[in-house]
């Protein structure tokens, strides 16, 4: 495939504008190793990022205060990969509305979730490693943050060369996705209010001052105002339930944009947060309901087993999609935890409810003492799967860091695509060279 003017279009073909050459390859993967195609333009992003921010009252930069949000490299995908992970996507869209499968959700599900309030739930990540045999879906989370960054820092990429800009084409277009993430609130609050306008949201959190994602909660408000939106960031304890309707510090919110990570909201100090969600003061999203079909990590135990998703009535075309893009996982108990303990090298552990790769263990790195606290908890086994590589060139040298590949979805259709690079056993954003990445894939 070549351009007009004879400037290949293959990967294996494009200009290297490192020094080195392509290996002989089908797919724009191979520069992940180490090529600086597309680098970021840090004046460009900086000077976006801070306008919206100063006129919240961050002067500081962002830069400083989170120095490792943003990689210095994007992620290169196949178009074959990223349609494999739409693929995917849309069989666990199929697979949840089963009612077998909701129906088995309620061994551990709380009664909190059974309340189906319309809304379906902005922002589900999906994470996948891309392993030897294709992406594998090794999570899936309702309220996955870096989305609306994930804009900015996409919109300061600048290819090395005409010839790259050709080539390659990032996963969405940055203005393109922040309207689409604007008309995906509009319509959860159309499917509770059908043909009445949005006008308030509230971006909620735990004491949001303090969440490291701050700065996020702060362009989504800069966000809805430019929509005619009034917007605003709070905690959980400053919302009241009154007259039918949830107040924080007296405006009436239409929508509340859910951050916290109390997914069931059990929490005492979500009380009223809970009270809105099921009585339908204001439009909760995502929603314990949302989290108890997608993202209770015992769900994965239910989405790879072929015996159990035929059991469950899910329509036969998409089995073999989903048990061939998700890891086989299990529960860990005490029945099977001599067994486990025995495969552990083969197998990365999870807490039912975890978040952040908080309490989530790589086998190969568990202690008696650990392994306790597993078979005590709520945890799943799922089979091993290595994250992909990214080269990156950093002042000392190269080095090898670890890719976790994020689709962001809404009603089972993928929005945005962006990368998470990091060293160590999770994901995290403190790793030099590391933070989110954009994905580019070849052009049409």
């Amino acid at each position: 495939m070549s351009s007009s003017d004879g400037i290949a279009k293959t990967p294996a073909e494009a200009p290297d504008c490192c020094g080195e050459n392509a290996e002989n390859s089908n797919t724009v993967e191979v520069f992940n190793r180490g090529y600086r195609l597309i680098t970021v333009n840090e004046e460009e992003l900086q000077r976006a990022l801070e306008a919206d921010l100063a006129e919240a009252g961050l002067p500081s930069p962002l830069v400083e205060s989170h120095p490792h949000l943003f990689a210095e490299s994007p992620v290169f995908l196949s178009r074959r990969h990223a349609a494999r992970m739409a693929e995917i996507v849309r069989a666990v869209e199929v697979a949840v509305q089963a009612d077998g499968y909701q129906e088995e959700l309620s061994q551990w599900a709380p009664a909190t979730a059974s309340h189906d309030p319309g809304a379906l739930g902005v922002f589900f990540g999906y994470d996948f490693h891309l392993g030897p045999e294709g992406p594998r879906l090794i999570e899936i989370n309702t309220n996955a943050g870096g989305a609306l960054f994930n804009t900015y820092l996409a919109h300061a990429q600048q290819a090395c060369c005409a010839e790259i800009e050709e080539l390659l084409v990032g996963s969405a277009e940055p203005a393109a996705a922040k309207e689409a993430f604007v008309d995906m609130f509009r319509n959860e609050w159309r499917l509770r209010a059908p043909g009445r306008d949005l006008r308030s949201v509230s971006i909620i959190d735990d004491a949001p001052l303090e969440q490291p994602m701050y700065p996020e909660f702060v362009l989504f408000q800069r966000l809805f105002e430019r929509a005619g939106i009034e917007a605003l960031v709070a905690d959980p304890r400053e919302c009241a339930v009154k007259d039918g309707a949830l107040w924080i510090d007296g405006a009436k919110i239409d929508l509340v944009y859910n951050r916290v990570c109390d997914f069931y909201l059990e929490s005492p100090e979500h009380e009223a947060l809970r009270a809105a969600y099921a009585s339908g003061a204001a439009v909760v999203t995502p929603h314990p309901r949302a989290y108890a079909l997608y993202a209770d990590k015992r769900n994965l135990t239910l989405l790879s087993s072929e015996e159990r998703l035929h059991g469950f009535g899910v329509d036969e075309s998409v089995i073999p999609t989903l048990t061939s893009g998700i890891p086989a996982t299990e529960r860990v108990t005490p029945d099977n935890a001599d067994d486990l303990w025995a495969r552990r090298r083969q197998l990365f552990f999870k807490p039912g409810t975890g978040y952040g790769s908080r309490g989530a263990y790589r086998g190969a790195k568990l202690t008696r003492r650990v392994w306790n606290t597993i078979v005590s908890g709520d945890y799943v086994a799922q089979d091993l799967v290595q994250p992909s590589e990214r080269e990156i060139l950093l002042d000392d040298g190269s080095v090898l860091l670890k890719v976790d590949l994020r689709c962001y979805v809404y009603a089972g259709e993928i929005q945005f695509l962006a990368a998470r690079l990091y060293r160590g056993q999770t994901t995290n954003l403190r790793t030099p060279g590391g933070g989110f990445a954009p994905i580019f894939t070849e052009a049409d």
